[in-house]
This record gives structure tokens, sequence and C-alpha cells, in this order.
């Protein structure tokens, strides 16, 4: 969704850009080349920093590149005395890179070890933690996190499976999980996805202090500064969406999107992973800058 990010963040006015995950550094480029005068970009996967930075390096004189989590955007700014940006762009969720690498365990595509960290520097994998979880945690965090509605069926089953051997790989995981879900004809997704999709996000923390984190960057934005953000399930979208109403009620923000953007046609055909990919944009209402 490049275009639609141009469209909402307007690069082309100029000032200092932050792109929280800035992944293979699309996004990063496409800010720059339309007009951003300085873009730092943050992720928490030290490999995709490593990529992102061939991917900008004609712009390195305008870009910093810090292996960090969004949510510790604030304390950045305030070290580098940055008061304010003009621009926030933040697109949740695992990125097609990590979905793709070999040995992260994302995908139940092929059989790796179950790791599932989007930063591999520090944290449990999804194995250590599936191994140490209580049944009642792992059947709240697959109904809440996955929306799977067969949650405790799943939970009893791992359970039974890791007293027979330890589940340290996508493949076996994949494998409980479908024994475990009843099967009543044709289903256009795999049985294993959304307890894949809620070990992932426990793993990472993926919701915790989203909210928290909207209204801090807003507070962070010059006046008129925009963000926009870029979700695929519908628990971030849920979180970003009544967030941005809230900033908008008390007067803080205007919703440049009145309905969250999805991707053309074209892009979807192209990828079929951005068919769930839905935008929503703000505006930093009118008033002081931030102090420095």
């Amino acid at each position: 969704m490049v275009a639609e990010v141009l469209e909402h963040l307007a690069p082309e006015r100029g000032g200092v850009f932050i792109d929280c995950t800035v992944g293979l550094g699309g996004h990063a480029r496409a800010l720059l080349e339309a007009g951003a005068s300085r873009l730092i970009g943050l992720d928490r996967d030290p490999s995709a920093l490593e990529r992102s930075r061939d991917a900008l390096a004609a712009f390195s004189a305008q870009v910093e590149l810090v292996h960090a989590d969004y949510r510790e955007l604030p304390d950045l700014l305030d070290a580098r005395s940055i008061g304010g940006v003009d621009g926030v762009l933040a697109d949740l969720g695992v990125s097609s890179m990590q979905l793709d690498a070999p040995g992260r365990g994302f995908s139940f595509r092929r059989d790796d070890e179950l790791d599932m960290r989007m930063d591999t520097s520090q944290g449990r994998t999804a194995a250590e933690m599936l191994a140490a979880a209580d049944e009642q945690t792992l059947a709240d965090v697959i109904y809440t996190l996955g929306e799977e509605r067969h949650a405790r069926r799943v939970a009893r089953a791992i359970l039974t499976a890791r007293s027979q051997a330890p589940i340290t790989t996508t493949g076996r995981f994949a494998d409980v999980v479908r024994r475990a879900i009843p099967r009543k004809g044709y289903s256009r997704i795999d049985p294993a996805t959304r307890t894949f999709q809620a070990i992932r996000i426990w793993v990472n923390r993926e919701l915790e202090g989203l909210d928290d984190f909207l209204g801090r960057a807003v507070g962070r934005l010059n006046s008129g500064g925009r963000m926009a953000v870029i979700t695929f399930h519908s628990l971030e979208d849920r979180i970003v969406k009544h967030t941005f109403r809230a900033l908008q009620s008390e007067g803080r923000v205007t919703i440049r999107t009145k309905r969250p953007v999805i991707p053309a046609p074209a892009e979807v055909e192209s990828n079929a992973r951005a068919r769930s990919a839905k935008l929503r944009a703000i505006e930093k209402a009118e008033g002081p800058r931030p102090k420095a």
C-alpha cells in the first residue's frame, strides 16, 4: 500500500518521518523519494535492519536505522533531542520476509524450528512458551488472540502431545492443532492458522501497549503532522480504530480515513498476503509544536 501511505502521510511537506517497522525499507524509501527530509527507521528484527540498510543506502545521509520496538519511540526521540516529527508510519504484524525466511517458525508451510520471535536476540521462543504454559493460559491465548472457538480442545491437545515429546517444530505443532479441530466440510483456511496467529501475537506481545503507543506517538507529532497505521487482522484494527476515535473526540486529531483503506485489486492479485491489510490515518490538530 505504498501509494496509499504516501497519499496520507504527504512526505512532500518535508520534515522528520518515523517508520516504526521499517522491514525491507520499501515504505521508507518511498517516503524519502517523495520528499521526507529525514527518516528514522525502527525494527525489532535485526535481519530486517540489515536488509533495509542495503535498500536505503542511497539515502544514508538522511536515514538512521535503530534496533528497537516501536513502543520505545518517545524515549528514542528524547535521546536524539527530537521534540516533534511530521509523520509516523506503523506497518504492524509479521512481514513477508519473516514468513518466508527459513528457521523463523512463523509459517507451517515448511517444517521449521518453532521460534516465532520477531526479535531473535531476546525473549523466549514459541516452543519454550508452549512447554511452560498451563492449559487455561493456552486456551485463553488461543481463544482471545486467535479467535479460535475450539481453543479449549486445542489447548488440551497441546498438553497431551507435549507429555509425549516436546513440541519444537512447526510441522508437529500444526499437526497437533489440526487433529484437535473438528472437520466439517471445506474450509478456506488451514485449521492451524488461527492458533499460529495467536501464539505468534503472544510470543511477541504484539497487542500489548498498542493503544498507549498510538496516543504517545500522536503527542510527538507536530501540528499538521500525520500518522498512518496498517493492520492485518481484526484485533489490531479494532484497537487502532477505537484509539483514533478517542483521540479525535478529545480534539487531538482529525481522522483522515472515515473507513479503513484497503489494497487495490491489482495489489491483492500480485500479493495475496495484502488482501487483509487495512490502513487508517489521522492528522494532528493545530496547536503548539512539541517542545524539543
